[in-house]
């Protein structure tokens, strides 16, 4: 009786552990390096994507890459860089977005960089974010990297990124804007529209072009709240080499006035009519052609609308799609001067 008991006490803790070990493992994959980053394949998941290395300031910086099967290299091609959130990865970006899909569908090609640290991360400036990485750098270097690989469009390059991502995709927007033709966000940290938050790029904010962006933010998102407020990691992830210093930063709808003005665009916005949980503003008559835009989601959580659903993240939106709806903004918004 007893080793049968044991036998089946045996199986279940084994049976356990593997269960454990495979959600580690899968939790990981999606906070971890990105697998092809270590020289891992994940089968034929996405046939077309590679990974490429090269050494930014020093480091060895890693980035996926996806080109459209069909897609002529010769051919001067825009492009989206599209960068993770924080605790997250290249690949896990790859998987949320889908900006592959529309890629083909487009003819672009879309680059995911990889951040550093672990949790991996950007220096997209503040107490929390910040580091002694220079990724703005890294971006510049990926594109320049890109140059070899495919014929790029110096006109069509747009930046995005999704939460510590879409932050260090607006501090890009502010210090590459002789390379970025415009730039979009989804549950960014808005950092850099306020006056009271330690955030040294925020205070620097000062693009040598007005840059147009395209935001998503939801009125329920648990970590960057729509009404502003402090920022702070929970206790387990300042004890991850992260400074643990929490600042504030101002309303989502005062941080893109904030842009607004910066582009010289009309105070007043335009109302963009709803479509399900989805609405949003506008504001035009800004400078050099520029367009300041923030779209609303009842109820929306930290998630990418449109896009794969974040687990305990809350509400993912299926009344828009966040990465379609950028590229009809990209499209409308390539380098002033340039057509």
């Amino acid at each position: 009786m007893c080793f049968r008991r044991c036998s089946c006490l045996l199986a279940g803790t084994a049976a356990l552990l593997l269960v454990l070990a495979l959600v580690a493992a899968g939790i990981y994959l999606l906070i971890g390096p990105s697998p092809a980053c270590r020289g891992l394949r994940l089968g034929d998941l996405w046939p077309a994507s590679s990974a490429r290395t090269l050494v930014s300031d020093g480091r060895e910086r890693c980035y996926l890459l996806y080109v459209p099967p069909s897609l002529d290299r010769t051919r001067p091609v825009p492009v989206v860089v599209s960068l993770h959130g924080f605790a997250s990865n290249a690949w896990s970006q790859e998987l949320l977005a889908r900006w592959n899909r529309l890629a083909d569908k487009e003819g672009f090609v879309v680059v995911y960089p990889e951040g550093t640290s672990f949790p991996v991360r950007w220096n997209s400036g503040g107490t929390v974010f910040s580091g002694k990485v220079d990724d703005v750098r890294f971006f510049r270097d990926v594109v320049a990297d890109l140059a070899k690989e495919v014929a790029i469009d110096p006109a069509r390059i747009y930046v995005t990124g999704m939460s510590n991502g879409g932050a260090m995709a607006n501090r890009i927007a502010c210090e590459a804007a002789d390379v970025v033709a415009a730039a979009g966000t989804v549950a960014a940290v808005p950092m850099d529209a306020s006056t009271d938050a330690p955030v040294d790029v925020a205070q620097a904010c000062t693009p040598q072009r007005p840059v147009p962006l395209i935001a998503f933010h939801g009125t329920a998102d648990p970590l960057v709240k729509y009404e502003g407020g402090e920022h702070q990691m929970p206790a387990l992830l300042r004890r991850l080499n992260l400074r643990g210093v929490p600042f504030s930063y101002p309303p989502v709808e005062t941080w893109i006035a904030g842009w607004a003005e910066r582009d010289g665009c009309s105070p007043t916005p335009e109302g963009i009519p709803a479509t399900g949980d989805a609405s949003g503003i506008r504001y035009t008559g800004c400078q050099g052609g520029a367009e300041v835009v923030l779209y609303t989601i009842d109820g929306g959580a930290h998630t990418w609308p449109g896009g794969w659903p974040i687990p305990l993240m809350g509400k993912t939106s299926r009344d828009i799609n966040a990465s379609a709806t950028m590229w009809s903004f990209f499209e409308a918004h390539p380098m002033p001067g340039t057509q």
